[in-house]
């Protein structure tokens, strides 16, 4: 194997292949969602042959693995490890995030004998499951009486915007934020209420 090979258009192409495929990856995948984008497309923008392609990933469930990795590999750290906000901000603050496009579940089961499971479908889970844990972690911080219920209820929440705005194609996380404010302050007993209240006025 060279190190350089032609691309699709005959341009000489180096070892900068595999990045430019998850840059192009991360733009096509956030304009039209992870399932509608085929390899043929991402090979094509990327410049690249889908020989090189499967070079650098050996498929796309790979890829988006990938992608979704680098995307926040420590979940939404800009959000859950800000020391300048109160828990109840943490909260509302992870609604100006848009999470990362997922793909969907698959709609055929596995063979009866399989044991393994795309990397993408499985990332996928354990980016969810581990969004509404910080959820729940920041819920509790703040006084929730239930917080691992507020923490869910806040992630299905998170997915229904990320949804609406793919679909309409209009931002719908302002409204889902002001959703989640009223679930989060009916969470919240009231002394935990007029405590987050003092503390935020005193900052």
């Amino acid at each position: 194997m060279t190190e350089l090979e032609k691309g699709p258009k005959g341009r000489r192409r180096g070892r900068g292949a595999r990045e430019r495929i998850l840059s192009v990856s991360q733009q096509l995948f956030r304009e039209q969602g992870i399932n509608r984008t085929g390899m043929d497309q991402l090979c094509a923008a990327a410049q690249v042959s889908k020989r090189t392609a499967y070079q650098h990933f050996t498929g796309k469930d790979e890829l988006v693995a990938e992608y979704l990795r680098r995307f926040d590999p420590s979940v939404l750290s800009g959000v859950f490890d800000r020391t300048d906000l109160t828990p109840r901000e943490r909260l509302l603050a992870a609604f100006d995030i848009p999470p990362p496009p997922l793909p969907c579940a698959r709609t055929s089961p596995p063979p009866s004998n399989s044991t393994t499971q795309h990397p993408a479908s499985q990332y996928a889970r354990d980016y969810k499951k581990a969004v509404a844990a910080r959820l729940a972690d920041a819920a509790r911080e703040a006084g929730a009486a239930d917080p691992e219920q507020l923490g869910e209820q806040l992630a299905l929440l998170i997915d229904g915007a990320a949804a609406r705005t793919r679909v309409l194609n209009a931002n719908a996380f302002p409204a889902a934020a002001a959703i989640a404010a009223v679930l989060i302050d009916n969470a919240i007993p009231a002394t935990a209420g007029d405590d987050r209240r003092l503390e935020e006025a005193a900052r």
